[in-house]
């Protein structure tokens, strides 16, 4: 036996060196492809930053990118070490970028309840919706709360019966306020992370009507800001008189104003379950289409003159015309960080025609990824930024592979060969962005739109060809008041997007909703989709076994047994069928987080049919309940799930686990989570197995972090950290 492990062993190293002889050989060979890693590095590191537990000393990530960059000097004249010291390089700068920006981030965060109270302060921006208008308000006054320790901006929803103040004015309201909510459970959707980087610390609503104050008019760049605010709220006025039908107006506004929180919440699920929904948020799409659009124009006006067309560079004039197109149609619609991003990308296209270089290519992909990570890296971890960019770099390799055969085939064929050609291409461009965007939109949504290829072939030709350019036309006869026959041309186009959207989405099995996907997952399929997209070896089919791994993830991925409510009013258990059931009948927030994210056909559907008897057994036989409380029995294990605290002396004489929203002083059970337990970690989430019964909560998943509740001990007088 001895002798046979001998013997084998230099036959496995054998194969390991001719294994990595070949992998350094597909290495050496896209030497040209490296520089494209560089902004997978640049994400990894702000990737790292925000996966810590505890924050950082402030000096690491700068000091980790300076000391690469002096390793970098000294080692410049050996390819091997410089190679890998630009990673680590691009690793650090991402790590420092996006510590510096939460650094630049820190201000107060309200920390409890807190009202109804007095705000004063200036309306930054109105946002109409179905149920009311939500009021961003900045440089706010609250009463009973010091200046060093109160927010820096406010959002408050205002009920529909009254009037929203106009943008720029200084109002004097009551409100009750609230700080952003932290995650309905570990691993769920982070409102306080997003809150801490758009900088507002606390959210709530409006108590009465506001009462606007005598103030100077704001100045220097928030007067633009407020000037191209009220621009958005005339817009919608002019597309509500143009526009009979609410809904079509709605969708039209926010083509033109980038505001679709006026649009009902059916018509959204419709967009959605079609796949369409990307259409509603103004990104790279809209934005390349207008610039597109006016660099088209324009080099066709210039053109038409022949003594111009010869003597100037009409291509790259036109180019800029684009690129200042962008930026004035990012300013119309809000400048959110989608847009921002789409701006940097249309602002490189155009940039690269100006200076006689090829406007597509990964490398410039490339580029734009690395400097929108260091500007916005938290956006990084977004649906927006990972489905665009995801987009985008699929679309490109794929056409990579694709144009030379294209083209050679263009060449033989006739004007009906050339039109099928070009119909496929935006079938196949189609499916390569609805495959590319799928596994994002299943990590943060926890839904795939199976007919999105065939919808978004309807809507896009719909949307560029009659859409955009009757929209750009709407912009310049806002001014003079004659936008009318416009913006009504536009609505029918709009029109045929929306029966596209809600014919789609009634098709059978149009949407599924799919349990949630670990992060690893997400991870192994980003890594794969890349190795598959940046090398052109055959050694690129590799990345497909990551992409599968991550694909089929979730439906290996334990759910947890038992969830709890951060307040500890909610909680709920999952049936021998897998099914969540509720303690209470709830269609808010925290339940349909938990129900989506479980899987569940249409959360929102689901409230009131999924709860715990008041009194008796559950048809599995795992949950028993009386008044007092329920008793669940899984896995070997019996956990006590507490609603009255008369129950707390008997269960916790005979349950493994207790659960209860009151203080529960001197109980004895192997597990307790209480109300102070839940005040201090947040939600948690259980998991019952012959082990034992692991735990996780939102704070042990999140760690202490400046936007974390837990970061920093609130003060007991202000309720601020």
């Amino acid at each position: 036996m001895a002798a046979e492990e001998g013997d084998a062993a230099p036959v496995r190293r054998g194969v390991a060196t001719r294994l990595a002889a070949a992998a350094l050989g597909c290495l050496a060979a896209e030497r040209e492809r490296w520089a494209l890693w560089l902004p997978v590095g640049t994400g990894a590191g702000v990737a790292l930053y925000f996966g810590l537990s505890a924050e950082p000393p402030p000096w690491l990530g700068p000091g980790a990118a300076a000391g690469c960059l002096v390793l970098l000097w000294l080692a410049r004249r050996r390819l091997a070490p410089v190679v890998l010291l630009l990673g680590l390089l691009s690793v650090a700068l991402g790590f420092a970028a996006a510590q510096l920006h939460s650094l630049a981030a820190a201000a107060p965060m309200l920390t409890r309840e807190l009202g109804p109270v007095q705000v004063t302060g200036r309306v930054l921006a109105v946002e109409r919706q179905p149920t009311g208008a939500r009021l961003m308000i900045g440089e706010p006054t609250v009463e009973r709360l010091a200046p060093e320790a109160t927010p820096e901006r406010v959002r408050l929803h205002l009920p529909a019966k009254v009037t929203p103040p106009e943008a720029g004015t200084v109002v004097r309201l009551r409100a009750m306020l609230h700080p952003p909510a932290a995650p309905a459970e570990p691993g769920a959707f982070d409102l306080q992370r997003r809150a801490y980087f758009e900088g507002f610390g606390a959210v709530g609503f409006v108590m009465g009507a506001p009462v606007v104050q005598e103030a100077p008019p704001p100045g220097g760049w928030r007067r633009v800001t407020v000037a191209f605010e009220r621009a958005r709220a005339a817009i919608a006025e002019r597309v509500r008189a143009a526009v009979t039908d609410p809904a079509e107006a709605s969708v039209t506004a926010a083509l033109l104003n980038g505001d679709a929180a006026a649009i009902p919440e059916p018509m959204m699920d419709a967009f959605r379950d079609s796949g369409l929904a990307h259409l509603l948020s103004i990104s790279g799409l809209h934005v390349g289409i207008a610039a597109g659009i006016v660099f088209w124009v324009v080099r066709a006006l210039l053109a038409l003159a022949p003594w111009i067309a010869l003597r100037w560079p009409i291509k790259k004039i036109a180019a800029l015309a684009g690129i200042l197109s962008a930026i004035l149609y990012t300013l119309l619609v809000g400048a959110p960080l989608p847009t921002l991003r789409s701006v940097l990308m249309t602002g490189l296209v155009m940039g690269a025609v100006i200076a006689d270089r090829s406007p597509i290519s990964m490398r410039l992909v490339a580029f734009a990824g690395i400097v929108t990570v260091l500007y916005d890296p938290e956006g990084m971890l977004g649906p927006s930024f990972q489905m665009s960019f995801a987009a985008v770099v699929a679309l490109i390799a794929a056409f990579e592979r694709f144009t030379p055969w294209a083209v050679s085939r263009r060449r033989e064929m006739g004007w009906l060969g050339k039109g099928a050609m070009t119909l496929g291409g935006i079938a196949f461009s189609s499916v390569v962005a609805t495959v590319a965007t799928t596994p994002y939109g299943l990590y943060h949504f926890q839904q795939v739109a199976f007919y999105g290829v065939l919808s978004n072939m309807v809507a896009i030709p719909i949307t560029t060809v009659w859409i955009m350019p009757l929209s750009l036309l709407s912009y310049l006869l806002l001014p003079f008041g004659l936008e009318g026959p416009a913006v009504t041309a536009m609505s029918w186009g709009v029109r045929l997007v929306i029966e596209t959207a809600e014919r789609t989405a009634a098709l059978p099995g149009a949407t599924a909703f799919l349990p949630a996907m670990p992060d690893a997952a997400i991870a192994a399929v980003t890594l794969g989709g890349l190795w598959l997209a940046i090398w052109t070896g055959r050694w690129r089919w590799l990345g497909l076994v990551a992409l599968a791994g991550g694909m089929v993830a979730p439906a290996f991925a334990p759910r947890p047994d038992i969830l709890v409510s951060e307040d500890g009013k909610l909680m709920a258990v999952r049936s021998a069928e897998g099914i969540l059931s509720l303690s209470t009948a709830s269609d808010g927030r925290v339940a349909n987080s938990w129900r989506r994210r479980d899987g569940m056909e249409k959360p929102e559907d689901k409230a009131g049919q999924d709860v715990w008897p008041l009194a008796g057994v559950s048809l599995d036989g795992r949950l028993r309940c009386d008044a007092l409380g329920c008793l669940y029995r899984a896995q070997g294990k019996t956990v006590a799930l507490l609603r009255q605290p008369d129950a707390l002396p008997e269960d916790c004489a005979v349950a493994d686990a207790v659960v209860t929203a009151v203080p529960s002083r001197g109980c004895r059970a192997p597990l307790v989570i209480d109300h102070w337990r839940l005040r201090r970690e947040g939600a948690h989430a259980l998991t019952l197995s012959d082990q034992g019964i692991g735990v996780e909560s939102v704070r042990g998943r999140r760690g202490d972090r400046p936007w974390t509740m837990g970061g920093m001990r609130p003060d007991r007088k202000t309720g601020a950290r």
